[in-house]
């Protein structure tokens, strides 16, 4: 997934028309909005994908939105997508986001609140819960995030081994290799395809 947070409407343009790039990730709502909005039909030939924090007042947008939400991280924040979700009868793409660091600033739900938090999960008919997602801590080396990623892929085997096309998205820029070693099937890319 190609994240373009940083990325003028002009860049994204050249790597949709690349054809290399099936997915966009965007962390505001606004933000896509506008982009997209900017790029007319060619925003058509890619998936959006919120991986930023969804506010509940803002979740009847980003169902309208975002082909996938990848940071669902409570039960208040599914809810919401459910209620914009269930009157046009829309099953949504979700992750559930966990929390990695201490961090006050960081989403997610925390390790010991994951099990709960699935098993609640099942109740919302419109959203499909197709994996995990989290962010390192920052690190001074990405071997220093290994044994984040390996925690990330002990959960993903204990509850998603079963579920085809599963989904566990990890690993940025700086940690991408080591996030796939450690079994990301999906890494979020910004500024190695950017630079910057």
């Amino acid at each position: 997934m190609v994240v373009t947070k940083y990325a003028t409407a002009e860049q994204i343009r050249e790597v949709i028309d690349s054809g290399l790039v099936s997915e966009i990730g965007e962390s505001r709502i606004q933000t896509a909005e506008a982009k997209r909005a900017e790029l007319g039909e060619l925003a058509g030939r890619v998936r959006w994908r919120l991986i930023g924090h969804l506010q509940t007042n803002k979740a009847r947008r980003a169902a309208e939105l975002f082909d996938a939400v990848d940071s669902v991280d409570s039960l208040r924040v599914a809810e919401a997508l459910e209620k914009a979700l269930a009157p046009v009868g829309k099953s949504l793409p979700v992750l559930v986001q966990v929390k990695l660091t201490e961090r006050d600033t960081q989403g997610g739900v925390a390790p010991e609140g994951l099990e709960g938090l699935l098993q609640e999960l099942k109740a919302y008919a419109h959203l499909d819960v197709r994996g995990l997602m989290a962010i390192a801590p920052q690190a001074g080396s990405p071997e220093e995030v290994r044994p984040h990623f390996r925690r990330m892929r002990g959960w993903f085997d204990r509850f998603f081994a079963d579920r085809p096309g599963a989904q566990l998205s990890m690993g940025m820029s700086g940690d991408f290799e080591v996030a796939v070693e450690e079994g990301a099937t999906v890494v979020r890319l910004g500024s190695v395809v950017f630079g910057g």
